[in-house]
């Protein structure tokens, strides 16, 4: 199974995976059905995760159901459990929109509901992040997670995404970060494929940032939260979640 996944990941651009995944999905979501694992975006259950990763295979990382990834699930307990957001009347913008998420979010009543990437095929939008087509405050809630780590002038991206959010809005922006390192190790010259996929953890990314992004939210004027969580779940809750202990939700809140 982890080779079919190496082939599928390093071969085949998001776009093309995003569109066979309609057609995929149904079949996984029956063929893995059991107990073991839980997904909470669907709320069904499952024998066993996929494995996912470019450089390192994750074992039980992937929802056959939903398609959903660790960071994926972490958040979606967040947002249910610690926040209004799921209850509430709000403009919503996703950027680079996750599928796990997209249907749920389209067809809610409460969620004004904006999809906006370069060149995802469900994106309502199409557009660069450093350049968004929006007014100024006017989103209440912004997800933009593993998405800046592509991105050559992330400082400008970030302003963006300040730019476009109301007053007392949020921004949830979640990147791969390397916690252990104070700061981002980045290099836009690097072109090659494989020396991309050794620095910085995947092929596409031109950055691996460290404990410093936080200080660039800030320098842009978002007032940051570094939230944990996961860290709040007892180990049978993220055994069963198949989550990562260790991830942080950088939860961006415009105070002005």
């Amino acid at each position: 199974m982890n080779w079919i996944i190496k082939i599928f990941l390093k071969n085949f651009p998001r776009d093309l995976l995003i569109s066979i995944s309609v057609f995929l999905n149904p079949i996984l979501d029956f063929f893995f059905k059991g107990s073991k694992f839980h997904d909470p975006i669907n709320n069904k259950t499952y024998r066993k995760f996929l494995p996912y990763g470019y450089n390192k295979i994750r074992d039980n990382a992937l929802s056959p159901g939903t398609l959903s990834l660790e960071r994926h699930r972490l958040l979606w307990l967040y947002l249910q459990n610690e926040t209004n957001f799921m209850s509430s009347e709000i403009k919503l913008l996703h950027i680079a929109p996750e599928q796990c998420f997209h249907k749920i979010f389209k067809k809610s009543k409460k969620i004004n509901y904006t999809t906006f990437d370069l060149e995802s095929p469900i994106a309502d939008i199409k557009g660069d992040i450093c350049n968004m087509p929006f007014k100024n405050n006017f989103f209440d809630l912004v997800l933009c997670n593993h998405v800046l780590e592509h991105i050559v002038d992330d400082e400008l991206a970030m302003k963006e995404i300040f730019r476009v959010v109301k007053p007392k809005g949020t921004a949830i922006l979640q990147v791969p970060i390397d916690i252990s390192n104070p700061t981002t190790i980045e290099d836009y010259t690097i072109k090659s494929k494989k020396e991309r996929n050794e620095k910085f953890g995947q092929y596409d990314h031109v950055r691996l940032y460290g404990k410093d992004y936080f200080d660039k939210l800030k320098s842009v004027g978002f007032h940051v939260e570094q939230n944990t969580y996961v860290k709040s779940l007892d180990s049978e809750e993220i055994a069963k979640y198949s989550l990562n202990i260790n991830e942080i939700i950088p939860v961006c809140i415009k105070l002005i």
